[in-house]
């Protein structure tokens, strides 16, 4: 690896921790801050990792984590507000700027399938202003990625429609058409591992998507006929999705949110190949390896769902 000493902000996260443990078993040193090290103790135990308390938000913080690295990766990001503004746009401009300082050319930025200044979310605008700085670096080698929903083990996506399964026997579903086309956190982070040493890669966005595009309505169908439980499911008007949404804002851990809903309206598909060559690997394929139970007779209603009976 021609980068092997990596600074991975964000990298306690989700993607995070798989990104760092595919580095880590490539022998490079990664550096993950995070404010907090006792919450990421998942990575603590790999060998060439280090995790540091920091605040990233901290200007002359970030710069000095930068010192001795050849290549950042800026995984940072949030999907419930109300402020997405220091986490996409503010954060991005820092790593920029830490970049610089550090004498650091190579950057990779994770941002989001949809995002645009115009979009009509500020999740989406904030994302899109995020990346749109950091591309604007043109002495920077920087890459951007704009995944779909990624799904994956420990993800918060489809483990949380099976968690609701598990609650409740009716299902009501805001935006139930909402189209996306889920990415497999492993393939994400096979992208960015082919983009690390590519010099071909550097100024470019990669729209990064799974196999097959589906609704949300058959995102959770399928979580349900893995974890073999009959659920009625039921898409809500626009109406009672805006007051669902407005509801699950006042709870101590946000589901869902009207910025949310905002989000939905783009379709979260491309109309790509998967790049570097990968074949991206289907949700059907891989998610009951965590979802499923283990029984055959629990494997039954998966069968059907796949069967569309």
């Amino acid at each position: 690896m021609k980068h092997s000493n990596i600074l991975v902000v964000g990298g306690s996260g989700f993607v995070g921790r798989h990104l760092v443990a595919a580095l880590a078993a490539r022998g490079a040193r990664v550096t993950v801050p995070t404010r907090r090290r006792d919450r990421a103790r998942h990575l603590i135990l790999l060998p060439t990792v280090d995790v540091v308390e920091a605040d990233v938000r901290d200007a002359n913080a970030l710069a000095e984590l930068t010192v001795g690295r050849d290549a950042v990766v800026n995984l940072a990001g949030i999907l419930h507000g109300p402020d997405f503004k220091p986490a996409h746009v503010e954060l991005a401009q820092a790593v920029v700027n830490a970049c610089r300082r550090g004498g650091i050319k190579r950057l990779l930025h994770m941002s989001s399938l949809g995002a645009d200044p115009a979009a009509p979310s500020e999740y989406l605008r904030s994302k899109g202003v995020g990346e749109q700085m950091v591309l604007a670096a043109d002495d920077l080698e920087a890459t951007v990625f704009r995944p779909s929903v990624i799904f994956g083990p420990e993800d918060r996506f489809l483990n949380l429609f099976a968690q609701l399964g598990a609650l409740f026997p009716v299902l009501g579903l805001a935006a139930p058409e909402a189209r996306f086309q889920p990415v497999y956190v492993g393939d994400v982070v096979k992208a960015m591992l082919a983009s690390l040493d590519d010099s071909d890669a550097a100024g470019k966005r990669y729209d990064l998507c799974g196999p097959h595009e589906c609704t949300l309505r058959e995102l959770m169908e399928f979580v349900c006929a893995v974890t073999g439980r009959r659920r009625l499911i039921v898409g809500l008007p626009d109406s009672l999705a805006y007051l669902q949404a407005w509801m699950m804002e006042m709870l101590p851990v946000k589901l869902l949110t009207r910025d949310n809903l905002l989000s939905m309206r783009v379709p979260s598909v491309c109309g790509c190949a998967f790049p570097f060559g990968i074949q991206p690997v289907a949700l059907e394929a891989a998610a009951p390896a965590w979802l499923a139970p283990s029984g055959p007779r629990e494997r039954y209603p998966q069968l059907r769902w796949k069967a569309r009976r």
